[in-house]
Parts: C-alpha cells; structure tokens; sequence
C-alpha cells in the first residue's frame, strides 16, 4: 500500500453523499441519518445529493465533482457504487462506498467493513486524516466511442444473458425473477465461439462464462476472478469453456469459494488490455447493463483514490 503524501490529502469542500434507499431491498434504509451524521463528525459539510433514477444519481454525482465537492460517498450496493465512480475515476476527488446493497463486492473487495456503520467510520477517519488510498479501475470501451468505467467485474456469458432475461421479464417480481431466468437460459444454454485478444495476443474459444475482473468478486459474493487484484495494474480473465447443464450446475457453487478455476474446462489469464467479442451477447459491469459485445477493457492504475 502506498505511504500517505501531501498529494493524498482530501482536497478541500463539501462531502457529497448519493443514497439508494432502495439497496439491498431496503433493509438499511433507517440507517442514513445515523451514516450521515458520523460523516459530519468528519468536521466536513455533509450534502445528499437528490436523484430517483440511476441516470439521475450519475449526473448528480457529475454535478457535484464539478461543483468542487472535497469527497463523493455512495450508500448503497455495486449499482450505486458503479453510478458514483463514473464522476470521480480519473479525477483527485477521493470516493467512499458504504456497502448497503445486496452485492457490496467493490467495496468488500477493496478492504471496507461489510457493516456499513463500521465502513462509514472508517471512511470518516480518513476524511480527518486527509488520508486517501490509490486502487485501479477498469475502463470499459464500445466501437461507437462509448465508456464506462468499473470497479468489480465484468460479465459477457452466461451471467450476462441472464440478467438482461431478468431485466425483461416482468414477472414474478423480487429475486425469484432471477432465478426464472437462470432457468430459462439453462435450457437454452450452449457454448458460443468467443474472440479474445490480450495484451495483442489473439485466442479463439467456445465458452459459456468469460468475466473480466478488476476486483475478485460479483453478484454478492461469488469470487469469480478470485485471484483478481486491484493494486497490480492488471485484469484477470475467467474462461468457462464448453460446460453442459449438469456440469455447470455442479461448478456454480464453487465460484462463491473461487475453486472452480481449477476445473479442467476453466481457463485463467492476466492482461493490461482484452478485447472481447462474441455474438448476441449484451455485457454487465458491477452488476449494470453496458454494452453489446464486441468491447475494449483496459486496466488503468490508481484510477479513483479511496477514503480508508
């Protein structure tokens, strides 16, 4: 871990805070008011930025790094995280999620507490401190001159073609939407032909599951990239090969350990660069809904400074 600067002190101004009172199906909707006051206790003006739709929350979260906030802070799951990273990576404004969500793998992944009271203590202590931490992002291109940017992973397999499933169905509600869909794609389920070129080398591959992770984990804690570390400048690919039903749905369970990659069908690499493409399938980066394949990742070192 890099040694505190000058160059990491908190730049001066007010702390912006985006909540998703609707994260992690509202469990820790009445906890905002205690999270915002120890955040005040920071010695900082503390402002709530307004939004009800995630593209609302992502320009307030613009607006603020704009307007000169000294530190953007997210309650909340990937999702929010994801919108909140979108307006500070690549700039000197440091960032802080407090894991509120159903998926909190970010902000787990990169070492704040599960608890959210104990992640926003942590958060409020480095506001004190000045103190800021450097770790990397992904940054995710399509050929129309599209970006985002990520933090966790990146899906374009069989995740991904189950959640844009669930996000079409409109029925039944909840997570058991979820779980029609994966039943759903598993009759459906087929390898399809995959174009990868990392760091420039070309490999062609029949594949069920490729994920593209700057971080270990997603969807809540599964470690599909388990070996994934945001602090070396690199991205690690997880290739699921040519599985069938039966065998995937004795892997799946594995992935919440990370041992699946020692499956003879799995395949792991590292590259500063992929290039991924394959057909008819629409990517998801933290858990939101990106681009259609064909995309460009790269890793960029120490993109986004954090608050611990």
């Amino acid at each position: 871990m890099l040694a505190v600067t000058a160059h990491d002190l908190v730049p001066p101004g007010p702390v912006a805070v985006l909540a998703n009172p609707t994260a992690g199906r509202g469990r820790h909707e009445g906890l905002l008011p205690q999270l915002l006051e120890r955040l005040g206790a920071a010695g900082r003006p503390v402002e709530l930025l307004r939004a009800r739709t995630p593209e609302e929350a992502e320009a307030a979260c613009h607006a603020a790094v704009a307007d000169g906030a000294g530190a953007l802070v997210a309650v909340g799951g990937d999702g929010t995280v994801h919108r909140a990273l979108q307006a500070v990576a690549g700039t000197t404004v440091p960032f802080g999620p407090v894991p509120a969500g159903t998926g909190n793998d970010f902000a787990v992944d990169t070492g704040f507490p599960a608890d959210p009271l104990a992640a926003v203590e942590v958060i409020a202590d480095a506001l004190r401190a000045g103190r800021a931490r450097p770790v990397d992002l992904a940054r995710l291109t399509s050929p129309g001159g599209g970006e985002r940017w990520y933090g966790a992973v990146l899906a374009a397999g069989f995740d991904a073609i189950v959640n844009e499933r669930a996000n079409r169905m409109r029925w039944p509600r909840g997570p058991r939407r979820y779980d029609l869909a994966i039943l759903v794609e598993l009759a459906r389920l087929r390898p399809r032909r995959y174009r990868l070129r990392l760091d420039g080398a070309e490999h062609e591959v029949d594949a069920v599951l490729v994920a593209v992770g700057n971080t270990a984990s997603y969807g809540g804690g599964m470690r599909i990239c388990p070996d994934a570390d945001p602090h070396d400048g690199l991205l690690d690919v997880v290739v699921g090969g040519r599985f069938d039903r039966p065998t995937l749905m004795r892997v799946k369970p594995r992935i919440y350990q990370g041992t699946h990659v020692t499956h003879p069908l799995v395949r792991s690499y590292r590259a500063r660069t992929v290039e991924l493409d394959a057909e008819g399938i629409t990517t998801y980066a933290d858990g939101e809904r990106a681009f259609d394949l064909p995309v460009r990742v790269s890793a960029v070192p120490a993109a986004v400074r954090l608050l611990r």
